[in-house]
């Protein structure tokens, strides 16, 4: 099973102390998807060596507007192995799931965002994965707790009708807010959702970083030049 994680300069810990925090909870890998204005820079082969965890090089645009959104996703798609778009909004909110560039609609429920059957049929036509974030129900209390786990019961049910793909993460930004793949199945017990349905949200990191991969291996045509299921052909 896979995590995504946001690393310094974008949370408060190195990519490195977050694999190998990732390594002792027992993931297969772990995707570094920090915000496209705070990269982080480590060695991705030799952080997979050494912890024996799949390091997935990842991105999370965020954008004011569908114009910025559609210019850093046509920059960025070719460069990194799983491209997300943080939502939270329904103008970005459907243009993602609208996008057969973007992997992963982040955040969908969060601020003022709302997704309905019309935009879960677009993510399905799309192969845009809609993500479940449990970190609001790790972190948050009281009221915002309770209006986390509502979201996400709905979002589960309309994903469910339309067998829709989604992601499971806990969003952690430090290698404290990390939790094993058996803490987080058990919470979804908790909050109404069944362990193989979180399980399987946690291993669709894997399974789309892989298609990535083999996406960019088959397409690559010379330095510079790539063809494939994110560009047309002329």
């Amino acid at each position: 099973m896979y995590e995504a994680v946001r690393a310094r300069p974008d949370g408060e810990s190195s990519v490195e102390r977050l694999v190998e925090t990732a390594a002792e909870y027992g993931f297969d890998g772990l995707v570094v998807r920090n915000h496209s204005d705070a990269r982080a820079e480590y060695d991705q082969a030799a952080l997979a060596d050494e912890h024996g965890v799949d390091v997935v090089d990842g991105i999370e645009i965020e954008a004011e507007n569908r114009e910025t959104a559609g210019g850093a996703v046509g920059n960025f798609r070719n460069s990194h192995e799983i491209v997300a778009l943080h939502g939270g909004r329904n103008d970005l909110n459907r243009f993602a799931v609208e996008t057969d560039k973007v992997d992963v609609l982040s955040h969908p429920m969060a601020g003022s965002g709302d997704v309905n059957h019309v935009l879960v049929r677009a993510a399905v036509d799309n192969g845009v994965r809609l993500e479940f974030d449990l970190g609001g129900v790790l972190r948050e209390s009281g009221g915002r707790r309770v209006r986390t786990i509502q979201s996400l019961r709905k979002l589960r049910e309309i994903v469910d009708y339309y067998d829709a793909p989604y992601v499971v993460s806990a969003e952690a930004t430090s290698h404290l807010q990390l939790r094993a793949p058996r803490e987080l199945r058990a919470l979804g017990e908790r909050i109404g959702f069944d362990r193989e349905w979180i399980g399987r949200g946690l291993e669709e990191w894997g399974r789309l970083a892989q298609r990535n991969r083999r996406i960019q291996s088959e397409s690559f045509i010379e330095p510079g030049v790539q063809r494939g299921r994110y560009e047309e052909e002329p």
